[in-house]
């Protein structure tokens, strides 16, 4: 009788041994190949991870920190309009009886600041029927006009940001071509897109602007294009919302359009011309009176 309980013969057994050795082989590749593949994995996940914050820190971080373009030679934010770039206007005549000449003129002008969103219909509605006089008396010496495109109205078109485009845009044409600055500023308060659509695009706003006479037209159209001055607009009414405005201690911007008549804000009707000079000639009439010495009351003696 064999000794081997089992009953089987010894090369029953060595088969027996091989397959067992064969199938640990095959446990062992396979959890190799498992540690393999994990690794694969995790070396994926670090290039990926490494391949983003490539990305963030050659491309979104120099963008974050590179300084915002501002156009130059503003004022307060704001482009003076002298009698040199003013606008063909013929809306509205001017009143029979607007502020004289010949009571201003010798002084120093009357300061006019005008804060303006290009999306606001209460701001094309007091350019459409103030810019003629106003253009009179920038012309008589009598006032100087600044105007401070702001972004306000931001949210108002369909997420295109248009009140911040046109603001933008309109800096470019002051930098590029400020010849054409106040007849494309008067275009754009004068002809707006509804609130609550999309605005005109980059390229539209270039057309216009070449359309009003941009010299620069290359220049021009590759600013607005670009959004060059896009990020100022929205710094410029930050400054304007949070600190005092030009000839003021303590008025900060509260809507658009807002003006300022030698620091003090006018609250009348946006649409009466004759309503905004008597305005204006009180105004000066007070500053005069402050300023004025007795010699200057006995002159006319």
């Amino acid at each position: 009788m064999s000794s081997d309980e089992t009953g089987q013969t010894p090369d029953a057994r060595g088969r027996r041994e091989a397959v067992r050795e064969k199938a640990q082989q095959v446990k062992a590749r396979q959890s190799r190949n498992r540690v393999l593949r994990r690794s694969a994995i995790v070396l994926v996940g670090l290039a990926a991870l490494a391949g983003i914050a490539y990305a963030v820190t050659s491309v979104i971080v120099p963008a974050m920190s590179e300084p915002t373009l501002n156009p130059a030679n503003l004022e307060d934010d704001g482009v003076v309009v002298d009698e040199t770039m003013q606008a063909e206007t013929a809306e509205t005549p001017a009143p029979e009886e607007s502020p004289a000449p010949e009571e201003t003129a010798a002084a120093d002008p009357i300061q006019i600041h005008i804060y303006v969103d290009y999306l606001s219909e209460a701001a094309g509605e007091f350019q459409r029927v103030n810019a003629t006089q106003l253009t009179e008396w920038v012309d008589q010496g009598a006032v100087e006009v600044v105007y401070h495109p702001v972004a306000l109205l931001t949210s108002k078109s369909n997420g295109t940001k248009y009140s911040q485009r046109a603001a933008g845009a309109a800096a470019c044409v002051y930098e590029h071509a400020p010849e054409a600055f106040a007849a494309f500023n008067h275009e754009l308060l004068t002809n707006q897109p509804p609130v609550d659509s999309d605005g005109y695009a980059d390229s539209e706003l270039a057309d216009r602007a070449i359309a009003t006479g941009a010299d620069d037209t290359k220049g021009v159209r590759a600013c607005i294009e670009d959004e060059d001055y896009f990020a100022w607009a929205r710094e410029a009414t930050e400054r304007a919302l949070n600190e005092p405005l030009p000839g003021t201690e303590d008025v900060s911007l509260t809507g658009a359009p807002m003006v300022l008549v030698n620091g003090e804000p006018y609250v009348g009707s946006l649409d009466k011309p004759d309503e905004f000079a008597a305005f204006l000639l009180a105004v000066d009439s007070q500053a005069y009176l402050k300023t004025a010495t007795p010699e200057d009351d006995t002159e006319g003696e």
